[in-house]
């Protein structure tokens, strides 16, 4: 029974079959797009898992936070002289009103889907950035989430939900999964618009995903087709350029019906992806093998080791010993080799691979040896 390859075809059609693709599932509009958001607070409700007094930026973040909200935290009066450099430090690492075991820093990140208004819920991802162990039952205290330009953009606070476990006890330890990061979905609400340039433009640009000069071609094409010459305009290989309406209101439906319509994609460069950790080969139906034979083989060395005696005969003056003795075999299977004509297809490679009965490992050394010798017409990324 022939081995199976762990090949994920993208897709087995000939590559002169064309499917139509819509417009939107081809390109992003600019300006159209997320924002990302940070800010720093504290995790509150711990089962002994926080920051402890090891990480001191936790004690001095909960000072402020109970000092803004009129609870005095001021320490016991020290009895020394504090002109005394050395006491007055001391006395600072000393002085901790509170304990912050039940207390970890954390980083706070979210993203803003665009035109998000005032008022909506986004989610919010929350890591660890002290010696906490576990944020598991924590309670994340209100945090400021910030863009890069400093302002105050959402507010988050809420339970987390934390999917890793982490139990230690009589010196065995167990982790499943993460226990330092955690999530709290809607747990941020936006408090400040993102003001984006869909509403002034005069045009809008659509900008292909995977940058191509026959597909940014295509597109330009069937809009001007349908509303008149000149109504698009390809820039370059990723941009289009349309004339967008001076309403509002039919810039929405005019977006709308140009990202519904259907367009034939230009071929995708012939590329093969080989993951070299997983042994797996990705290979899209554009790739191409010129003329080349292959031919796959391996050599397996056995060595068996056994033990014996050499007894001496009867009236011979000799000593019994023991003796250890090698047999050695090597087997190496036979593969026919494998003639690729010019111009074979997706499926013939994949056949010529299954035929030498090569393994994922020795598929990726294949592919890589077509390509050194300069049959295999695509892009090799090894990743």
């Amino acid at each position: 029974m022939k081995k199976f390859l762990l090949i994920l075809l993208l897709t087995l059609l000939s590559p002169s079959v064309s499917f139509a693709d819509r417009i939107k599932d081809l390109v992003d509009v600019a300006g159209v797009r997320t924002n990302q958001l940070v800010g720093f607070g504290l995790v509150a409700g711990l089962s002994g898992t926080g920051d402890g007094n090891t990480f001191r930026v936790t004690g001095q973040s909960l000072s402020s936070l109970l000092s803004g909200l009129g609870v005095s935290v001021d320490g016991p009066v020290s009895e020394f002289d504090l002109g005394d450099s050395l006491i007055s430090l001391a006395t600072q690492f000393a002085q901790q009103p509170w304990q912050t075991d039940n207390v970890a820093a954390v980083l706070v990140t979210a993203e803003v889907p665009a035109f998000a208004k005032p008022g909506q819920r986004i989610d919010v991802n929350i890591s660890t950035v002290g010696t906490a162990e576990s944020l598991r039952g924590g309670n994340l205290v209100m945090t400021e989430l910030r863009g890069i330009d400093g302002q105050v953009y959402a507010l988050a606070q809420g339970s987390l939900t934390v999917t890793g476990v982490s139990v230690d006890a009589a010196g065995s330890s167990v982790e499943i999964g993460v226990p330092t990061s955690g999530r709290i979905p809607n747990g941020a609400i936006l408090e400040r618009l993102i003001e984006t340039p869909f509403e002034s433009a005069d045009h809008f640009v659509l900008n292909v995903r995977d940058a191509d000069f026959s597909t940014a071609n295509a597109i330009s094409t069937a809009i001007n087709d349908r509303y008149g010459e000149g109504m698009a305009t390809a820039i370059d290989a990723v941009s289009i350029a349309v004339r967008a309406p001076s309403e509002m209101s039919e810039k929405v439906g005019f977006l709308s019906d140009i990202e519904l319509m259907e367009v034939d994609p230009g071929e995708p460069m012939a590329r093969v992806v080989i993951n070299s950790r997983t042994g797996t080969a990705v290979i899209n139906r554009s790739v191409r093998v010129g003329a080349a034979a292959v031919s796959h083989g391996t050599l397996m060395v056995r060595i068996d080791a056994f033990n014996d005696v050499s007894q001496p005969g009867a009236l011979a003056d000799g000593e019994t010993v023991e003796i250890t003795n090698a047999e050695i075999t090597i087997d190496e299977p036979r593969n026919e080799m494998v003639v690729l004509e010019p111009g074979v297809e997706l499926q013939d490679i994949v056949d010529a691979v299954n035929q030498v009965g090569a393994s994922p490992s020795a598929l990726i050394a294949i592919l890589e040896a077509l390509k050194r010798a300069g049959s295999l017409k695509a892009q090799l990324v090894v990743i």
